[in-house]
C-alpha cells in the first residue's frame, strides 16, 4: 500500500514495520532538537489504513518502541488511547532490535508479542532479513528506500519495498531514516508515495 503497509487479504492482517514510537522523545531525552507530533502522526495513519481495509489483525514486523526512554508519560497516553480505538483489533509484534532495548507494549495495550521467526503460513514474519529454510520471509529492520535520479542532478528518494524470498518493508514510523537499495535480479522494487506503488523498472 502505498502508505507504507502491506495488506494481506486471506488473513484481513495489515503488516507494518518499525513503528518507531518514541523515538522523537528518546531524541529529545538526549537535548537533541528534533520535531514534535511524530507519535500522533504515525498513529494517524494507521488509523486511516485500518479504516480502509477490513482488519482483524495488525502485524508489527519488529521496532514498535524505539527505547526505554521514548516511553514517556505522553506517549504512553497516546498509545493507550489509541488502542481503545481499536479495542477489539488483534494486534501481534514480532520483537525487533529495538523491542528487545525498549522493552515489551505495557500490558494494559493488549499486544501479543512473538519471537522472531513467526511462522503464519505461507510466510514466515520477521524482522531480521534473513532466509528461513522453509518459508518466505517478510522482514523489515533495514528502512529500506530507492534514489530515482533525473536530470541536473535531479534526486528523488522514495520509501519502497523489496519483494523476493526475503521481502522488506519500508519503515512505517514517521521519524526514521532509510537505507538505499537497488534492484538485482533476485528482487523486484516497488516505489511507495502520492499515494501509489509503482514498480521499478530498469
Amino acid at each position: 500500500m502505498p502508505d507504507r503497509a502491506l495488506y494481506w487479504p486471506a488473513r484481513r492482517a495489515l503488516l507494518v514495520a518499525d513503528v518507531h514510537i518514541g523515538k522523537a522523545a528518546s531524541y529529545r531525552a538526549l537535548h537533541q532538537p528534533v520535531p514534535r507530533g511524530t507519535t500522533e502522526a504515525t498513529l494517524q495513519r494507521l488509523d486511516a489504513l485500518l479504516a480502509a481495509c477490513e482488519c482483524e489483525m495488525l502485524i508489527v514486523l519488529g521496532d514498535f518502541l524505539h527505547a526505554r526512554t521514548g516511553r514517556t508519560a505522553a506517549t504512553m497516553a497516546k498509545l493507550q488511547a489509541w488502542r481503545a480505538r481499536h479495542a477489539g483489533l488483534r494486534i501481534v509484534l514480532v520483537r525487533g532490535n529495538h523491542d528487545r532495548h525498549a522493552g515489551d507494549p505495557p500490558a494494559q495495550l493488549g499486544i501479543e508479542v512473538q519471537d522472531e521467526p513467526w511462522v503464519l503460513p505461507p510466510f514466515a514474519l520477521q524482522h531480521e532479513p534473513e532466509t528461513h529454510p522453509d518459508h518466505p520471509v517478510l522482514s523489515g529492520h533495514v528502512h529500506p528506500v530507492y534514489v530515482l535520479r533525473g536530470r541536473a542532478r535531479q534526486r528523488l528518494r522514495l520509501p519502497c519495498f523489496v519483494m523476493g524470498q526475503v521481502s522488506l518493508l519500508p519503515a512505517f514510523g514517521e521519524f526514521t531514516g532509510g537505507w538505499n537499495v537497488e534492484q538485482n535480479p533476485g528482487n523486484r522494487i516497488y516505489l511507495a508515495g502520492a499515494d501509489q506503488v509503482w514498480p521499478l523498472h530498469l
